[in-house]
């Protein structure tokens, strides 16, 4: 069990761990993020998180993209790469040069997303799982628990969440309910809502109520998986990524405010980093 940490998220818990560039850092060395897209019609939400990851720091950000979707992706991104592949076989190739791949997004509930959560998870370095990701799991949650073997995050809304943990949510409330599903899983999991819940295996736990009731709109939750993402491949601690990506998600949010939708979350996030940057020790 690790020392206590503190109930309320705050960058004093982790921001001596943000994994800032030094004068010899080049793109290789700050780590390779990978992001899933779904199917032609169902591209955006992987786009977002990897531009966020890109933005927070990856020196690299690539979408893995089935076929159909490559000249969708392509034509959208220009610093995100796209490289396509035609099953979890090659699913395995090319999550295996990340140092975290996110899956989920848009990904669909298919059989097809089942085979490429488990290809990433045996693959890639570290992984982030959202939405669709875990969702395909609800019928046999111990098959996507079995293969949480590296360091893992999911990012389940409520929804999401009692598909995979039906009952804990009724029985133990939020925060008691994310602890026993991140010691369950093996995985650090982000409860998201209005005081989103951060819990990992090892019983740390950390509220976050830095944020806005306008990040509740489409893709804010994908820009989250990104920033995380983002942390992760430059060798962030899970759990403290997790804790970090909360903050600055949720205080871009407050910057944006009314009127905000998920496509302006990466594009004002270089001044939460800059102000985070000028804090460090």
């Amino acid at each position: 069990m690790s020392k206590p940490v503190p109930d309320t998220n705050h960058p004093d818990m982790w921001l001596e761990a943000w994994p800032w560039p030094d004068s010899d850092s080049h793109k290789h060395a700050r780590g390779a993020l990978g992001c899933v897209t779904g199917s032609a019609s169902a591209t955006g939400a992987a786009r977002l998180a990897a531009r966020a990851g890109l933005r927070t720091g990856a020196g690299l950000a690539t979408l893995f993209s089935p076929p159909g979707a490559v000249l969708v992706n392509a034509i959208h991104e220009t610093a995100v790469m796209v490289k396509a592949f035609r099953d979890a076989d090659e699913l395995a190739s090319l999550s295996a040069t990340c140092a975290c791949t996110i899956i989920g997004p848009g990904a669909g509930v298919t059989e097809e997303t089942r085979e490429n959560t488990l290809s990433v998870l045996d693959n890639s370095e570290t992984s982030v799982l959202d939405a669709d990701a875990f969702t395909v799991f609800k019928d046999d949650p111990q098959a996507l628990f079995g293969a949480i073997k590296t360091p893992v995050l999911t990012t389940p809304h409520p929804g999401e969440f009692k598909r995979l943990f039906p009952g804990l949510l009724e029985e133990h409330g939020r925060k008691a309910a994310a602890m026993i599903a991140a010691e369950r899983s093996g995985a650090v999991v982000i409860l998201k809502g209005a005081q989103s819940v951060i819990a990992a295996p090892d019983g740390r736990v950390v509220l976050n109520d830095h944020a806005t009731p306008f990040l509740a709109t489409a893709g804010s939750g994908d820009v989250l998986a990104g920033i995380a993402g983002g942390l992760m491949a430059q060798g962030m601690e899970v759990f403290g990524a997790a804790c970090a990506a909360c903050w600055a998600h949720g205080d871009t949010g407050l910057r944006v405010g009314p009127g905000l939708i998920a496509e302006d979350l990466p594009e004002v996030l270089p001044e939460v980093l800059q102000e985070l940057h000028a804090k460090r020790a």
